[in-house]
């Protein structure tokens, strides 16, 4: 049974950029045809999309982050990674990776990702 977990810093300081990354195992992130996912709650909040990596290395972005966000991975340690430049209070969250067999543009369901990490906090203040 595959397994995520996220890890990076808890604060993060305005105009700095949020670095987490996703150690996943049970499972590689090249097995075809899966999708590696960041999504978020901010406070009182709905889970929000931020973007995916594929099994080959594809990406995808929402597009109101596409400027701040961007996503990678590291095959040999089986772990994709999420960069958000000049982050804001509003990128106040908790941030989960998740694995889906298909794009989830849209997170209507938790149970649309087949997999999640267990979600990191993540504050931005001064």
């Amino acid at each position: 049974q595959v397994q995520l977990q996220e890890s990076g810093p808890g604060l993060v300081k305005p105009s700095q950029t949020l670095v987490l990354t996703c150690t996943v195992s049970g499972g590689s992130i090249t097995t075809s045809t899966y999708y590696w996912s960041w999504i978020r709650q901010p406070p009182g909040k709905g889970l929000e999309w931020m973007g995916a990596i594929t099994w080959s290395g594809s990406v995808y972005y929402n597009p109101p982050l596409k400027k701040r966000a961007s996503i990678s991975r590291d095959t040999s340690k089986n772990q994709f990674t999420l960069q958000l430049t000049s982050v804001t209070p509003e990128d106040t969250a908790v941030y989960y990776c998740a694995r889906a067999p298909k794009l989830i543009a849209r997170v209507t369901s938790k149970a649309d990702f087949d997999s999640w990490g267990q979600g990191t906090q993540v504050i931005v203040s001064s």
